[in-house]
């Protein structure tokens, strides 16, 4: 069964289109004093905004104004002329503190693609014009930790979805941090991974693998999912947050490698936003795949039939569904 039928609340009166048109003022307020570093700044102390100013490199009184617009929005405090932030902004936005939302950067990046969406629904693709490698070290470090964020924290709920009874090797492709690499060596003993991505991003890999000291059980290959052979002999190819990035026929394509790359009894295993036949729900899955319009060369998301259609063309049966508590569908394929 699909995910049930959600919508927004129906937009009835002006006050409320109002509301919506200005709400990118609020989200462009925090983003910039997230990217300015506004709240690292003050940490746990009290400063002035000539303070918080100097310490980020900004000028004072523009710098007022944006503490005074966090303050009403309920990010900051102020007393006398400082200002200081709240508990939860102090637990969450500041540098260096154990729960700090370092993959906030991504979503400051994202401001600027999506402010290309009408141009790319009139020219019915990205205008974007550097590819998603080619954006830089800074562009691409954000990306991933944003991933790692979302995935650290949701994988080991994903994986304990699977039977893993008969894996013994899992390929992890396009697996970015290599944190759900990391979450199917906890899960049973025995699991070896390996993380297909591309050059640019397995030194990141590496990065994550080692703070975590499992490099001896996560492994990082260098490669192209679109171009080059994924290998062989694995029981379990893994594909999260992938097949959103390409079109219809590049998964084709990349589920017919995947079920290549498997060993007789083996699983491929999508894990995405699936959405309904009529493409309205859920929700968050019509703005996603403009996210993916407004970002990428040809990405989209994708119906459950589609996924099926994919699979069956690559010889996997015994197709089945499970559906994760934050959205997301597993869609798993038998060899």
């Amino acid at each position: 069964m699909g995910m049930s039928k959600e919508s927004e609340k129906e937009i009835a009166s002006p006050d409320q289109i109002m509301e919506l048109a200005f709400s990118f003022q609020r989200s462009r307020v925090f983003l910039t004093g997230y990217e300015l570093g506004l709240f690292s700044a003050l940490g746990d102390g009290k400063k002035t905004s000539e303070e918080v100013a100097m310490a980020v490199g900004t000028e004072a009184r523009p710098t007022d104004r944006l503490l005074n617009a966090l303050c009403a929005m309920g990010f900051l405090s102020k007393r006398e002329g400082r200002f200081s932030n709240t508990p939860s902004t102090s637990r969450f936005l500041v540098k260096g503190k154990p729960e700090y939302m370092g993959g906030l950067m991504h979503i400051v990046h994202l401001w600027d693609s999506w402010s290309t969406l009408t141009e790319a629904v009139q020219q019915g693709k990205s205008v974007i014009t550097k590819d998603v490698n080619e954006r830089g070290e800074k562009w691409l470090s954000a990306f991933i930790a944003a991933m790692h964020e979302r995935a650290h924290r949701n994988a080991p709920n994903v994986v304990s979805l699977l039977d893993l009874s008969n894996v013994y090797r899992v390929l992890d492709v396009g697996g970015g941090s290599g944190a759900y690499s990391m979450a199917f060596v906890h899960a049973r003993e025995g699991i070896l991974t390996t993380v297909f991505d591309l050059p640019n991003v397995t030194p990141l890999t590496r990065e994550y693998i080692d703070q975590e000291g499992l490099s001896e059980k996560v492994e990082t290959v260098e490669g192209d999912y679109n171009k080059d052979n994924l290998g062989s002999n694995f029981d379990l190819v893994f594909l999260s947050a992938i097949v959103h990035i390409n079109s219809y026929d590049q998964n084709k394509a990349l589920i017919h490698k995947a079920s290549k790359a498997l060993n007789p009894g083996g699983q491929v295993v999508i894990h995405d936003f699936i959405m309904d036949d009529d493409r309205t729900a859920p929700a968050f899955g019509t703005l996603f795949s403009l996210n993916m319009l407004v970002g990428t060369e040809a990405g989209d998301t994708y119906t459950e039939s589609e996924v099926r259609s994919w699979m069956g063309e690559a010889e996997l049966s015994n197709v089945k569904r499970k559906d994760t508590e934050f959205g997301t569908t597993l869609i798993i394929g038998k060899k």
